[in-house]
């Protein structure tokens, strides 16, 4: 139940997040890998964008078609692999939650991502949590990381925030842009954490509260 807990506040958290902005977007969306497309809440992502035109989800490979269920607007994509120069530009808005971990190439996978809008990224990583899933967990993200791989592919990140948590799993949301005078209401949001990202100690939390700091409090407390 315990773990259950970690890994669900921060998935409360960034449907929180999300919530504040899909519904600024129009034209085509696509959720990246999005599997059921579910926000593990009861809903669909695809009810967070209120505004959009098109809705389409991506998965890994044709052979899993109808695993997860019979999606519409599904097509198959292999963010390790060069992206077809057709999907450029294809989708005003791309969203890619808790995926990027999973992918070895996580470069590569970014760059696809970054490919495949025409304007807005929005994405999900995790910057602290508990190796998972039995399909490859390579990678932790802070928010430098994804400030730099969004600038590596010409875009500016507009928005990122954090559950900076002492006991929970913590997640990163961002969002990037390749229009961003178009985007400064998202920019002035008053919880955006853009300017503190060079000198905010994230995870401290997390580690004074860790079983190895208490022991270390207690043995001061009692020396």
């Amino acid at each position: 139940m315990l773990k259950d807990k970690k890994f669900r506040v921060p998935r409360i958290w960034s449907n929180r997040e999300l919530e504040k902005f899909a519904h600024l977007f129009s034209g085509k969306g696509v959720n990246v890998s999005g599997w059921k497309d579910v926000d593990k809440e009861g809903k669909k992502y695809r009810d967070y964008f209120s505004n959009i035109s098109e809705y389409w989800i991506t998965n890994y490979k044709s052979e899993a078609r109808g695993f997860q269920g019979n999606q519409e607007n599904e097509i198959f994509l292999d963010l390790e692999e060069d992206l077809d120069e057709s999907m450029y530009c294809k989708f005003d808005v791309v969203f890619n939650h808790t995926v990027l971990e999973h992918i070895f190439d996580v470069n590569k996978a970014f760059e696809n991502l970054c490919k495949l809008s025409n304007d807005i990224v929005i994405v999900v990583v995790p910057f602290l949590q508990e190796q998972h899933a039995d399909y490859g967990d390579y990678w932790r993200f802070t928010p430098l990381a994804v400030e730099k791989l969004f600038q590596k592919n010409s875009m500016d990140m507009i928005y990122i925030n954090y559950n900076d948590a002492s006991d929970d799993s913590i997640y990163i949301f961002a969002i990037g842009t390749k229009n961003k005078d178009k985007w400064e209401n998202i920019n002035y949001d008053s919880e955006n954490q853009i300017n503190n990202i060079k000198n905010f100690m994230l995870g401290t939390k997390a580690i004074q509260n860790s079983t190895f700091f208490r022991l270390l409090r207690f043995l001061k407390l009692t020396s």
